[in-house]
């Protein structure tokens, strides 16, 4: 997939962000949240059960004062507050639903849309380790968790503090002694029972949101390699495997409910206790005149609705915690994608509305190379390069760089590359000889082993043979890489790359659905619209890796001699890995990877591990032709093949 290159020039053009041991406090910037909008949704919720909690007050001295037969005027304010306060209520509940969700479904959307950005730039290890079940799940459900504590969770408490407040104000105009009653009584619903709740269930949700991960991870198996698994046998067992995981997070849920619903029961006894302690301070209160009759009837029937909003809050400590562990799987990919903090600190310093780049591909093979290029022991002198001018502006630059997995012994070492707007580069090399890792190394998506490799921020995008292609519209898929992509843009640069006939075909055009992974296009063609999406990215250095596989030989041939020089003339610089050898003619310089030949009288390494690629021989496609024989042999055995 085409990604950006973030990594910086230096580890001071980036300010690592504060880490907190709260993963969640570490994941919330991430959500963008508004204050205003929260407070406005805490004020909304306020307002319904305000206008709850006032409609109590107001009933309970309308009816009691009614049962004193007054004049029916001195009713006549009463009976329109009951009125008002009754649909308030409904309204400002409305109201507050929609200001919080509009709160968390941004927030969800900023999250989501940050997170695929700190992965794009940061490490691509901590993303290829993964099942892909599993990163479906953090990026996905765990993502929607987080979101929820907004709605389930931080809302519910500001309306609850809010409220209760207000409540015990009420009562104490009236009754100060009941008022500390209630204030207590509240306090014990809204903090000691939500506390013990949280205590408990916090073991229990850690193992939901494990327990949901892995039902997704078995799903997602089954769903996409049923026929693997039913022919290799192992059917079965990824059954019971999901089975197992279900189970697990049914009774992880069931462990959840027992806390809940001693919360609950704290919570009543707490509204009892109000009530009761509001009739055994007001009775005497009335006897010695100091609160009026119909006045008790406010003073007793207002905790009842003062409880209405601390019932909530044993819930939403649950949720709390539920977003906690969903927030501690999401920081766990963080700071391994992006251990310093740098890139999370970029992507926090534009919002997450602005155009977002897009999301790397995870390559775990080398790519097949059918041209057998090496050097056969003969290192070539390195040669003068294409000295066309070439303009001004961001250079990826490699000095001695080794290039490998995280943890692996390095595939390619001593690379030396430099690549500016204008100037075009190509890898070749056998099969598994290390241009993938090379490539990767160079767009920033894996750090080097030893040397340097220098880029500005953002000026590269790397396009790996195995990108996605999503299941959406043509249009939307050329937008991963440039959200503001237009139609006339999308349809001229299908047509430059070949797909001109193919676009005229599709029923819908641009707006034609294509299957999950690219299944309903063909190889060449799923190969064309990466390479399209990579040329109309911003960026203006282009790493593309095979760009003309699975493309015919004559129309690879074309395709690329047509395409490089139109980039390198509009100022883009590219580096392309290819094993094809008949278009380079196209390119300013060649660079040859090989592995070393083997010492006479050794063997072969028992551990797995290879001797690292090396350049053994760089310069433009005709010196190349003259001075390496391995290297023209290639070359005329893809041409005859072309005939």
């Amino acid at each position: 997939m085409t990604a950006p290159h973030v990594a910086p020039t230096s580890a001071a053009a980036a300010r690592p962000t504060t880490r907190h041991r709260d993963p969640l406090r570490r994941v919330l910037p991430l959500l963008e949240v508004s204050p205003a909008r929260a407070l406005a949704a805490v004020g909304l919720g306020s307002l319904a059960l305000g206008s709850a909690l006032a409609l109590a007050a107001v009933s309970a001295w309308l009816i009691a004062r009614a049962s004193q037969m007054p004049p029916v005027l001195t009713l006549s304010v009463a009976t329109v507050g009951v009125r008002t306060f009754g649909i308030g209520r409904g309204l400002f509940r409305y109201l507050e639903r929609i200001a919080s969700h509009e709160v968390a479904l941004r927030g969800v959307a900023a999250l989501r849309t940050n997170l695929y950005r700190v992965l794009a730039g940061g490490r691509l290890d901590a993303v290829a380790g993964l099942r892909r079940g599993d990163l479906l799940a953090r990026t996905g459900q765990d993502a929607d968790t987080v979101g929820d504590v907004v709605v389930r969770a931080l809302v519910p408490a500001g309306v609850a503090v809010v409220l209760s407040c207000g409540a015990v104000v009420t009562v104490g105009v009236f009754l100060p002694s009941a008022a500390l009653v209630l204030a207590l009584c509240l306090l014990v619903a809204g903090v000691v029972s939500p506390w013990l709740t949280a205590r408990a269930t916090r073991a229990s949700e850690i193992a939901t949101v494990d327990a949901r991960a892995r039902v997704t991870d078995a799903s997602l198996t089954l769903l996409e390699d049923s026929a693997f698994l039913r022919v290799s046998g192992a059917l079965p067992a990824e059954r019971a495997r999901l089975r197992t995981a279900d189970a697990e997070m049914s009774a992880a849920r069931d462990r959840t409910a027992a806390p809940l619903a001693v919360a609950a029961a704290i919570a009543d006894v707490a509204v009892g206790v109000a009530l009761l302690g509001a009739l055994v301070l007001g009775i005497p209160a009335v006897g010695a005149g100091t609160l009026a009759p119909v006045e008790l009837a406010v003073v007793a029937l207002v905790p009842l609705a003062a409880f209405e909003a601390t019932s909530l809050l044993p819930a939403a400590a649950v949720q709390l915690h539920r977003s906690r562990a969903a927030a501690a799987r999401i920081a766990a990919v963080l700071d391994a994608s992006d251990p310093d903090g740098s890139v999370t600190a970029r992507v926090l310093a534009t919002p997450a509305t602005a155009d977002a780049p897009a999301v790397p591909g995870s390559p775990t093979t080398e790519p097949r190379d059918d041209a057998d290029v090496t050097a056969s022991g003969t290192t070539a002198p390195d040669a003068p390069t294409s000295t066309t001018a070439v303009p001004a502006g961001p250079r990826l630059a490699a000095s001695a760089a080794s290039c490998a997995w995280p943890g692996r012994s390095p595939v390619v070492e001593g690379l030396d590359l430099e690549v500016a707007p204008g100037r075009v580069v190509a890898l070749v090399g056998p099969s598994g000889v290390g241009k993938t890792t090379a490539l990767l190394t160079l767009g920033g998506l894996l750090e080097p082993a030893a040397g340097t490799v220098e880029s500005p921020v953002g000026a590269s995008i790397v396009t790996t043979e195995d990108a996605h292609v999503f299941a959406t519209s043509v249009l939307e898929n050329l937008r991963v890489a440039r959200g503001t992509v237009s139609e006339d843009e999308a349809t001229a640069t299908l047509g430059m790359l070949g797909l001109g006939p193919w676009l005229g075909a599709l029923p819908d055009g641009l707006g034609t659905l294509l299957g999950p992974g690219g299944a309903t296009v063909s190889g060449g063609e799923r190969r064309r619209l990466l390479l399209a999406r990579a040329v109309l990215a911003d960026a203006p250095l282009l790493l593309v890796d095979e760009p003309a596989e699975h493309v015919e030989p004559t129309a690879a041939d074309e395709l690329v001699t047509d395409v490089l020089p139109r980039l390198a003339a509009a100022g883009r610089g590219v580096v392309v890995a290819t094993h094809r050898l008949t278009p380079l003619e196209a390119v300013d310089e060649v660079v040859v990877l090989a592995l070393p030949d083997p010492v006479p009288g050794t063997a072969p390494g028992t551990d797995g591990t290879r001797p690292a690629a090396r350049v053994v021989a760089r310069g433009t496609h005709a010196f190349l032709l003259d001075h390496l024989p391995a290297y023209r042999t290639a070359w005329d055995l893809e041409r005859a093949e072309a005939r």
